[in-house]
Order: C-alpha cells, then structure tokens, then sequence
C-alpha cells in the first residue's frame, strides 16, 4: 500500500521542518491538510521511526485514524526527528523523492 498523500506534500514538510523558526508555517501546511492526508502522513512518520514495518502500513493507517484524537500538526511537531522519520518512511516505502525534491527547490 503506498500513502494516499502527495509525495510533493511531504516533501514540503520535510524541508521545513528541518528549517528554523518555521514551526508556524509547518503546523499551518499540516492543518491543512485534509484527514486522509494527516492519517497517510503519521503512518509514514511511524514506519520511519519504526514504530510499524513497511509491509504493515494498511495497520499504521488504521491505528492512524483509529487514535487520532490529538490533532495532527500538534502530534507531528512534538515528534522528535520528524523530519528524519518522514524521510526514512517515504525509503522505506520505496518512494523515490528526488522529482519532488527537484520541484521544491525549483520554486
């Protein structure tokens, strides 16, 4: 099963996350975000932090919505290494990022 987000998305939340004094804009993106997304989005952070393998992201997409009752940005953000762990989700998933990567930056 492959997340049902934009990669572009999660790209985006990566880099910023990893930028300073961005936490408002990050919380706002995520917020935005529509509930299938934000579910899509902590199940990938999980598979990266370890939390669930890759071949079990269909559970960490049911625990996901099962369990949310925090709301996404806050949770995310209080996530050490969030950005690591999107990162390490998306490879352990076998999602290449680098055409995603490549728009961010063309921007």
């Amino acid at each position: 099963m492959r997340p049902e987000i934009s990669i572009k998305k999660v790209v985006h939340i990566i880099f910023q996350a990893r930028e300073a004094n961005r936490e408002g804009e990050v919380h706002a993106f995520i917020d935005s975000l529509n509930e299938d997304e934000k579910a899509h989005l902590v199940a990938v952070a999980w598979v990266g932090r370890g939390a669930f393998e890759p071949e079990d992201y269909s559970e960490a997409l049911a625990t996901a919505f099962a369990e949310a009752t925090t709301p996404t940005a806050d949770y995310l953000l209080g996530m050490p290494h969030l950005s690591e762990n999107l990162e390490s989700g998306l490879e352990a998933l076998d999602i290449d990022v680098t055409e995603a990567e490549e728009d961010f930056f063309d921007r």
